[in-house]
């Protein structure tokens, strides 16, 4: 058997799971049937918490280097405020929302995969599969029609929104379609009122109208159209987009050549199961919803970060406990939902077109949205930084662990893991813990001890970041154990868990 992992789906969420896997030293094959990237902007945000976790590869200042930070989200109905979301006040390294074209986070992704010797295969096309308790069976076939067929230790499914895999899986994709056509646009653009560090939305009559600051002169512009009918529309000429920022927005804004438009309809739909067996759904392929908040992408990649430690383990040998990859599903489908239903809210709350309750909303709105608590919540939501796993069956609970699977700021001093290194916890703990017990288990641990975000005890936190355990100072004994059972769990390997998903 081989532990390779065939990642389907070349785009940001599967670039993410290669480099991963790759930087863990997990042998993977990343391909997909188109013949070239593309060149459009499509996803432009790239929030705090994907970035702290982007920097453990090394890629985060490279993405920065290139994108348009954003401090602060304003919402407008007609001409009067109400509410200024700021994100430079957030804890973490990155307090800003990252504006950058997906062509070039894709191109900074693959840059860092191609220093592990792991770039992607475009052209290359998944036909069938198969799976059974050793591994997954792939028929390829490449644009030139050569076909191979090669065994596979795991397969994931990067996709997209219509994964050929989820399909043969026989996974329902449950939800529905909002019935309001909605159109987008780049443009070059001058005239602007707005600080090139701040979004803009406007709830107008009509329906929304939002603002997202890509680079000095050029703007990302979402719009709501009319209730969809039929056939998707055609994308607005640029007159046509210029009626209606010039209705529900500013008129002295004046759009200059469109670089890139399309029409969309918002889908909300998830699986009920991120995992078969062997095969694993991430991203696209297992959960979609509106792009109220820019989330989906994000979403994707905190997916393959999330995964790809846990395979690492498993395919390095480090672990055989079952609920390591089954932690996958029971982690993530959780915040997937949660994505969907805060982003169909805030989309039905832009998209109200009754007067009275329009007028209701707004009021509500503008007192709710000033309060400090709703502020945070907000904040929280939108960076992903208080995204966590509190029911996870990977916390330690047995202590009273109540933090357990929260997100764990980076400290300044960690520094990216390089090539070859295994997936490892990083341990923080106060002066009067001690040194650790010749007993912890080093193959899983990084050496360094750094200093506890909690008063005097000691904090396990796992390879993506979150909380694992946390003990009183001096109780090395917890972590050993947590350590232990996470490496041991109770059978030697994880097949008859895979078999036991697979469908």
């Amino acid at each position: 058997m081989t532990d390779t992992v065939l990642i389907v789906g070349a785009g940001p969420v599967g670039l993410t799971m290669a480099l991963e896997l790759a930087r863990y030293q997990v042998p993977v094959r990343l391909i997909d049937k188109m013949t070239k990237r593309g060149d459009t902007s499509r996803a432009i945000a790239i929030w705090p918490r994907t970035l702290e976790l982007l920097n453990r590869a090394g890629a985060s200042a490279e993405l920065i280097a290139l994108g348009n930070k954003v401090t602060a989200a304003n919402i407008i109905a007609g001409s009067e405020p109400m509410a200024r979301v700021q994100f430079d006040d957030v804890d973490t390294p990155y307090p800003f929302a990252l504006m950058l074209p997906q062509s070039d986070t894709e191109a900074v992704l693959e840059r860092h995969l191609e220093r592990f010797s792991a770039p992607s295969e475009l052209g290359v096309e998944l036909i069938t599969f198969t799976q059974d308790a050793d591994g997954v069976t792939a028929t390829l076939r490449h644009a030139d029609g050569r076909v191979e067929a090669e065994k596979f230790g795991w397969l994931i499914a990067c996709d997209g929104s219509h994964s050929p895999i989820r399909h043969s899986l026989g996974l329902s994709f449950e939800g529905g379609t909002m019935g309001t056509d909605w159109a987008l646009g780049d443009f070059h653009m001058t005239g602007s009122p707005y600080p090139l560090n701040e979004l803009f939305t406007y709830w107008h009559e009509d329906g929304p109208l939002i603002f997202f600051p890509m680079a000095p002169g050029r703007y990302r512009i979402i719009a709501s159209l009319a209730p969809s009918n039929g056939a998707m529309p055609v994308p607005p000429s640029p007159e046509a987009f210029q009626a209606i920022v010039d209705r529900r927005g500013s008129r002295n804004i004046v759009l200059g050549d469109a670089v890139w438009t399309s029409t969309f309809r918002i889908n909300e739909r998830q699986i009920s199961t991120y995992r078969a067996g062997r095969v694993f759904l991430a991203g696209d392929a297992a959960h979609v919803h509106s792009p109220a908040g820019g989330q989906g992408m994000n979403t994707g990649m905190q997916d393959a970060i999330n995964l790809a430690w846990k395979l690492a383990m498993v395919c390095r040998g480090l672990s055989a406990n079952p609920s390591l990859l089954d932690s996958y599903d029971t982690e993530r489908r959780p915040v997937g939902a949660e994505v969907i239903a805060t982003a169909g809210r805030l989309t039905k709350i832009a998209t109200i077109h009754n007067p009275i309750a329009q007028h209701i909303r707004n009021v509500v709105a503008h007192f709710a949205l000033g309060l400090s608590p709703v502020q945070q919540a907000l904040k929280g939501s939108m960076t992903e930084i208080s995204i966590g796993y509190h029911d996870s069956p990977l916390n330690d609970t047995a202590s009273g662990n109540s933090q357990a699977g929260k997100r764990m700021r980076p400290l300044d001093d960690e520094i990216p893991y390089g090539a070859g290194d295994a997936p490892r916890f990083t341990l923080r703990a106060g002066r009067a813990s001690g040194e650790p017990t010749p007993a912890l288990r080093s193959d899983l641990v990084d050496p360094a001890i750094r200093p506890a975000a909690h008063g005097a005890g000691i904090e396990l936190v796992r390879p993506d970041g979150y909380l694992a355990v946390s003990a009183a100072a001096r109780d090395w004994a917890s972590i050993e154990t947590y350590l232990d059972r996470l490496a041991k769990g109770s059978r030697p390997r994880p097949h008859d868990a895979a078999l036991r998903h697979a469908g």
